[in-house]
C-alpha cells in the first residue's frame, strides 16, 4: 500500500495545483494574457458602473473609477506589444466606459481630469 493518501495527490484535496497551472499559462502568448486582463478590467468596470443587466444594484463609481484608470494604464503601457487588431477595439471599450462614467458623475471631472485620461487624453461625448 502507498504512504500517500488519495487526498495527498495534488489537485484532489481542494488545494490548487500550482505546477499545473503554470505550465498552462506557460503556453499562453503575452497577447493574449493582456487582452484577458483588460477584458476583464472592462467587464468589471461596466459591473460598477451600472451597466449590467441588474443596473445599480452592484453600481460603485470609486471602485469604477479604479478599474477604468487600471485599464487605461494597462492599454498605454502595452499599446506597442499588441496589434492594433486587438488594441482598436479595446480602446473603443474604454473610451465608452469613460463616457459612462462622465455620464454617471453626479459632479462630472474636468476635461482631462477623468478616469483614465491621464493616459487617453480628454474624453468628450
Amino acid at each position: 500500500m502507498s504512504e500517500t493518501s488519495p487526498s495527498d495527490t495534488p489537485g484532489t484535496s481542494g488545494d490548487p495545483d500550482f505546477d499545473a497551472m503554470a505550465r498552462d499559462i506557460a503556453e499562453v502568448p503575452a497577447v493574449e494574457v493582456i487582452v484577458t486582463v483588460a477584458v476583464n478590467l472592462m467587464s468589471a468596470a461596466a459591473v460598477k458602473l451600472g451597466l449590467t443587466e441588474e443596473g445599480d444594484t452592484f453600481k460603485d463609481l470609486d471602485e469604477a473609477r479604479k478599474l477604468v484608470h487600471a485599464l487605461a494604464g494597462l492599454l498605454d503601457a502595452s499599446a506597442t506589444e499588441i496589434s492594433s487588431f486587438h488594441a482598436a477595439p479595446l480602446r473603443d471599450g474604454l473610451k465608452s466606459l469613460q463616457l459612462a462614467f462622465r455620464e454617471a458623475s453626479l459632479v462630472p471631472d474636468e476635461p482631462g481630469q477623468g478616469p483614465g485620461e491621464k493616459y487617453t487624453g480628454a474624453v468628450y461625448g
